[in-house]
């Protein structure tokens, strides 16, 4: 837990030391997502999300996408699953992109009397619009690191924050942020569980960019929906 805490620390500086003076874009957007977990047995799981996400101050499709995936629970404080995931992403010029998405996710997880405080560790694999171009063969690779922190209220109600960076490996399309930080995600939201299978959840997640040629920053509200079977 030590090397996790260390290590989570380490990429919140290397981020937050990172700045950009290339003009930022801002821009609001929705976010709302429907999970679905339905367990094999006390180790399986599979997993479906589906998520819908709008931009331009809530005025546009973003994209939409479908993630399935299949997850393994050894032991309380650790989980591991790998998934796939169908991406359409809305282009301005009026057509979609198709994307393929492969992720494999190392969850590592400490409860401390109500605290619950996780650490996910992502490495993701992407290709698009594979028969459009020679370049849309060629994989995108990300590493990607994500904190989170819960408080069980014990009515229910558990509020959370979290943080997450990218960090881009490899992408054909975007060589000049290749191996290094581009990406931050900050998060606060609450889950409230109406039984043991249904779960509503809110958040607000800011999002910024940094290491490459138009940066943005976005200001989202997510809304969620899951199901445990």
């Amino acid at each position: 837990m030590k090397y996790i805490l260390k290590h989570i620390l380490f990429v919140f500086l290397c981020v937050w030391s990172l700045s950009s003076t290339a003009q930022v874009i801002n821009d609001a957007g929705l976010w709302t997502t429907l999970n679905f977990e339905k367990k094999i047995n006390k180790k399986f799981a599979v997993l479906l999300t589906e998520e819908f996400r709008m931009r331009e101050n809530i005025t546009r499709l973003n994209l939409f996408y479908t993630d399935l995936g299949i997850s393994y629970k050894p032991v309380d404080f650790f989980k591991a699953s790998i998934s796939y995931r169908w991406i359409d992403k809305y282009q301005v010029e009026g057509y979609f992109s198709f994307r393929h998405r492969f992720s494999l996710d190392l969850l590592f997880k400490k409860k401390i009397e109500n605290f619950s405080i996780s650490y996910r560790h992502r490495l993701q694999r992407e290709v698009r619009d594979i028969n459009s171009s020679y370049d849309g063969r060629l994989p995108e690779w990300y590493s990607r690191s994500k904190v989170e922190l819960k408080y069980d209220m014990g009515n229910r109600l558990t509020p959370y924050v979290s943080f997450e960076a990218r960090y881009q490996i490899v992408n054909p399309r975007m060589q000049e942020s290749d191996n290094s930080w581009h990406r931050s995600r900050y998060a606060l939201g609450f889950n409230y569980e109406l039984d043991k299978r249904n779960t509503l959840g809110a958040y607000y997640l800011i999002q910024n960019e940094y290491n490459v040629s138009s940066p943005q920053n976005q200001y989202i509200i997510g809304l969620e929906y899951s199901l445990s079977l």
